[in-house]
């Protein structure tokens, strides 16, 4: 039996999928904006209130004036989608990481022959931090016009929320990917 000097493109396609779902993911984490509120009742028309899972930030648009970490009078943070998302976004981003190490492992790139069997359980841990973001991207999305905001303001999505989104579903489809490994490892 000849070793095959290509890497299987399914090992490929997970390796450039998830690290790129990392990075979005890891953005749509830190980043303050997945709800933004606009027009608020006694505020300036051009200022927009940003809330992410652990800032809120306070932007007039006229000016480009942006200040962060503004006190959370209407009990944002205590609502339960914002404190899933502050748990399981980092235990997904934790997760991705060590999915990704599993998989360097298993992918041919510094031994004859991929670890398919190895590749293929990476793919299934990297599915798995997938589906921690996406679930409280989702819950968040579900009730985004449920959490407190003023009476009367506009309620958007924020990027943050949508990266998040995009991270999640990578990770998964790359996840996906490697796992198709056990495929191989069950033909040997």
């Amino acid at each position: 039996h000849r070793p095959s000097m290509r890497t299987p493109t399914e090992m490929i396609v997970g390796m450039v999928l998830c690290p790129c779902g990392l990075l979005l993911t890891l953005t749509g984490t830190l980043a303050p904006s997945w709800r933004k509120v606009s027009l608020v009742p006694d505020q300036p028309v051009d200022v927009v209130w940003e809330q992410g899972i652990w800032d809120i930030c306070r932007e007039r648009q006229s000016t480009h004036d942006r200040l962060c970490g503004q006190a959370d009078e209407l009990g944002y943070f205590e609502q339960v989608p914002v404190r899933v998302a502050q748990g399981l976004m980092p235990s997904s981003l934790v997760v991705t990481v060590v999915g990704l190490v599993v998989a360097a492992l298993g992918v041919r790139c510094w031994q004859p022959e991929p670890r398919h069997l190895v590749a293929g359980v990476a793919g299934l841990v990297l599915l798995l931090s997938g589906l921690m973001s996406l679930v409280p991207s989702s819950w968040y999305t579900q009730e985004l016009w449920a959490l407190p905001a003023a009476p009367g303001s506009t309620l958007t999505v924020g990027y943050s929320l949508v990266l998040s989104y995009l991270g999640s579903c990578l990770e998964i489809l790359g996840g996906l990917a490697l796992a198709l490994s056990f495929h191989h490892y069950c033909k040997e």
